[in-house]
């Protein structure tokens, strides 16, 4: 349907050059980690929702529940301007840089605050990524869970807005094409807004398959089933848009009888996850009834996507999720799942 083709087979490509289709059958099962404190510097304004306590949620329970001892620690390092302008304008990314610089709270949007540390977090938050991405691509581990803030799921290629600065998983997403030469990448949004960012860097792109499930209508106004691509990428934006108060058994319906079929058909390379968490059912921002034990099963059917297509590759970003003790739940439930 909408113009992807109708046979899929799934193949390893043996390359004795260990080139970027080569089978990784040999490769650790573990899954990476990439973490640094400097994420917990980016200060989004006082009571903000998006505070450096999400990122602490996360690793006390990781830490207590004795996981993220298991974890492979993934180091970040700073993006280059290479990758960032990928996806954002030169100029809007200086203008990052100088809205840092100069002390500005607010970037575009009263929703997205800054501070004089908020241009380097972002920058080491997209370079984590990467560096997720090149573990993955070298064997070192199957998939990555990146716990990184800002969020960059908004975030257009000149503009800031809901709490977004660079768009991560979009740079990785070209990264992934560029530095590693793969053809098709799956990007899968459960946050519960619609990353209208993300499907505007790829809205006319054939070569990534965006599937965004989401509230509907809310927040940022964009999703609509109807926005299926444009010119040679119609088909390869996927949205499904879900009333306020929708839960497991609607979201996993759609990720087994749209989802699933989809990325099979379209064969990935690699597999890409914007998770936010704030469709919970506890979280002050959504609307949604999705459960911990629900974010699970979503994490399964994604797994075994990246499975059955490319080998398990797969990248896992925060996105949003602003009750702590949900969040922190449901990102131990996902990583649970990860390692299996």
């Amino acid at each position: 349907m909408f113009g992807l083709p109708l046979v899929v087979v799934c193949l390893c490509v043996i390359s004795t050059a260990g080139g970027p289709l080569a089978c990784h059958n040999n490769s650790s099962s573990k899954t990476g980690f990439v973490y640094d404190e400097s994420y917990l510097l980016h200060n989004a304004g006082e009571h903000h929702p998006e505070s450096p306590a999400r990122l602490r949620a996360i690793i006390d329970r990781l830490t207590r529940d004795g996981v993220l001892a298991q974890l492979v620690d993934i180091k970040p390092s700073l993006v280059s301007a290479q990758w960032l302008t990928s996806i954002h304008t030169a100029e809007y990314v200086e203008r990052v840089r100088q809205a840092s610089k100069e002390r500005q709270t607010h970037l575009d949007s009263r929703d997205t605050g800054i501070s004089p540390e908020s241009y380097k977090v972002v920058c080491l938050a997209a370079g984590g990524v990467l560096q997720a991405v090149d573990a993955v691509m070298a064997g070192k581990v199957k998939n990555v869970f990146c716990a990184v803030r800002p969020p960059g799921h908004h975030a257009l290629s000149e503009k800031a807005m809901g709490f977004c600065l660079f768009n991560h998983v979009a740079i990785a997403a070209r990264y992934l094409q560029q530095r590693h030469g793969l053809s098709r990448i799956l990007i899968i949004d459960w946050d519960v807004h619609h990353g209208n960012g993300t499907e505007a860097a790829f809205y006319d792109d054939p070569s990534v398959l965006y599937f965004s499930i989401h509230q509907y209508p809310f927040y940022p106004g964009s999703g609509s089933e109807k926005k299926q691509g444009r010119a040679r990428g119609v088909g390869y934006n996927i949205n499904v848009p879900l009333p306020a108060g929708s839960g497991d058994e609607q979201y996993l319906k759609a990720f087994e009888e749209k989802l699933r079929p989809l990325a099979v058909r379209f064969d990935p390379d690699f597999v890409i996850i914007s998770a936010g968490f704030d469709a919970h059912q506890d979280d002050p921002i959504g609307e949604m009834q999705v459960t911990t034990e629900g974010f699970a099963q979503m994490t399964k059917i994604v797994n075994q996507i990246a499975e059955q297509c490319c080998d398990g590759r797969l990248v896992s970003v925060l996105e949003g999720g602003y009750n702590l003790a949900a969040l922190s739940d449901s990102v131990a439930a996902h990583i649970s799942v990860l390692r299996e």
